[in-house]
């Protein structure tokens, strides 16, 4: 504070109110005053301190799985795709270009889809197959596993416990043996036959029988390869396109809609019990009947899970392999190969891992396709990006 007998200007004495405020934010927040000695100036920051050695402490936690998926998955999916563009046949080091490797380019893929012969006549049998396989589980096994989680999860069911206990223990069963088990029961003479019988119904040979449903149903009306299904599409005719699972991929269809409904069962479960009570409440008040409950209220709160559980389905009926190995390795007649189990024989089996590999990305892009379409079904309208652009929301 200046004294009476100061002799200084009064511009050099009085500090302006912009500057005094300055000095009490600057101390306030720490920063330097430009005074030497100020208890409030800055200290340089560093990195460390708790939320780096948290940060650091996570990486070291993480870090074993990384170095599991690069080594088991990222590295062999690199080496699969490399694959598929040689002839490797096993017996040599695949990147040794030149010593019994050689780069062919996308031709082994041009072979699938351009180029007659054994391999894209099988490899369209197998899309063929698997088309009508995932139009019919996926579909099905969503809406039954749906069913299933509304049944038990009813307060009013008796037994909630066993029931979920009981629908969800085929799927943690072996899939080997469940496979081999309806191999016997679907036999010229298994207990499905021998139970048709008491109907006066004779049993088909189930695992035998080549022929496509559809096809029945066509000669059913007294259509059979009629002239305008001639036509030639991707090496197969239009007619054979229309086949329809057989006989033999209708076991196996059965079959994996038992065994998968369960696990997706307990999925719609967890979401149906996070439902707010006071939504359903407000749902009871209005006075909608339960079909309208379910429309308009349960299955657009349980959108993600519904998303999950076909995403899933999707993925594994495209990827169908063991039932197909156990059941009868494609037959009869190629009616049951999948282009999973394609892939494996045309790999192990002919020793032709190029091109093996190269079936087994188109899967990857065909259930990538898929899964982009059906996602964008599920998207709300004002929601819904481009299907496949990059563009923002519309």
């Amino acid at each position: 504070m200046a004294r009476i007998d100061d002799q200084r200007p009064l511009e050099d004495v009085v500090t302006p109110a912009g500057a005094r405020s300055t000095q009490v934010a600057s101390a306030s927040a720490g920063t330097p005053t430009g005074q030497p000695g100020v208890p409030g100036a800055a200290r340089p920051r560093t990195r460390g301190g708790i939320r780096g050695r948290e940060g650091i402490a996570g990486w070291l936690f993480v870090a074993p799985m990384v170095v599991i998926l690069g080594l088991f998955l990222v590295i062999p999916i690199g080496m699969a795709l490399w694959v598929s563009f040689t002839n490797w046949q096993g017996n040599t080091n695949p990147f040794a270009v030149g010593q019994g490797t050689d780069v062919v380019g996308l031709k082994n893929y041009t072979d699938l889809f351009a180029k007659d012969g054994l391999t894209r006549d099988n490899f369209m049998q197998s899309i063929g197959n698997t088309f009508y396989y995932v139009l019919l589980v996926v579909p099905l096994q969503t809406t039954l596993a749906l069913g299933l989680a509304l049944l038990v999860n009813n307060a009013r069911l008796k037994g909630r416990g066993f029931f979920r206990t009981a629908f969800y223990f085929p799927s943690v069963t072996s899939s080997i043996a469940i496979a081999t088990v309806f191999l016997f029961l679907f036999s010229n003479t298994g207990a499905v036959n021998a139970f048709l019988g008491f109907f006066g119904v004779d049993g088909p040979q189930w695992f035998n029988d080549s022929r496509g449903l559809l096809h029945l149903a066509f000669n059913a009306i007294g259509v059979d390869n009629p002239g305008w299904a001639q036509g030639q599409i991707l090496g197969r005719s239009l007619w054979d396109w229309l086949s329809g699972p057989s006989v033999a991929m209708f076991v196996i269809i059965f079959l994996v809609i038992w065994t998968t409904s369960g696990t997706f069962m307990l999925m719609f479960i967890a979401a149906l019990q996070d439902l707010p009570v006071e939504v359903e409440e407000a749902a009871a008040l209005d006075g909608t009947t339960g079909w309208q409950k379910l429309r308009h209220v349960t299955l657009p709160m349980i959108k993600p899970a519904l998303f999950l559980v076909i995403t899933l389905g999707l993925i594994g009926t495209w990827q169908v392999f063991d039932q197909i190995y156990v059941m009868g390795k494609g037959a009869p007649a190629g009616t049951t190969l999948s282009p999973a189990f394609l892939s494996y024989q045309q790999s192990f089996g002919n020793f032709r891992y190029g091109s093996g590999a190269a079936m087994a990305f188109v899967v990857f892009l065909i259930i990538v396709v898929l899964t982009r379409v059906q996602r964008y079904v599920l998207t709300d309208k004002d929601e819904r990006k481009p299907l496949f652009g990059l563009g923002g929301r519309k």
